[in-house]
């Protein structure tokens, strides 16, 4: 990301505010990119979008489908998710956590020819 901004998405997310833009003092956060392909872009803010990635400041104990939430992926486009580059099945996606500096990444299936 270009600008170093750092944004909070509105979410279900322990310690993650409605606004999506503060975090609860009182809760323990951590910094992550969050990085979205292919027809999952525009899913991103506007001025992400061109980049493909943002920072996102998460509560510590925020799971991945919370992650995810706030951006409205259509799940069945949620195919490919990975955390530094390791896949993330299905069934562990509501239960695991990051921790400081992960990248999260997301793809849509894809089709080749």
């Amino acid at each position: 990301m270009s600008d170093g901004a750092t944004v909070n998405p509105a979410s279900s997310a322990p310690g993650v505010s409605a606004d999506g833009l503060s975090v609860a003092p009182s809760s323990g956060t951590i910094d992550i990119t969050f990085k979205l392909y292919a027809s999952l872009t525009e899913h991103l803010p506007p001025q992400h979008r061109t980049s493909n990635f943002m920072l996102l400041q998460v509560a510590r104990d925020a799971t991945i489908a919370q992650i995810i939430e706030p951006f409205a992926l259509p799940m069945k486009l949620v195919h490919l998710v990975l955390i530094n580059g390791h896949y993330i099945a299905p069934a562990d996606r509501a239960t695991r956590t990051l921790v400081q500096g992960d990248v999260l990444a997301i793809w849509p299936p894809v089709a080749g020819g």
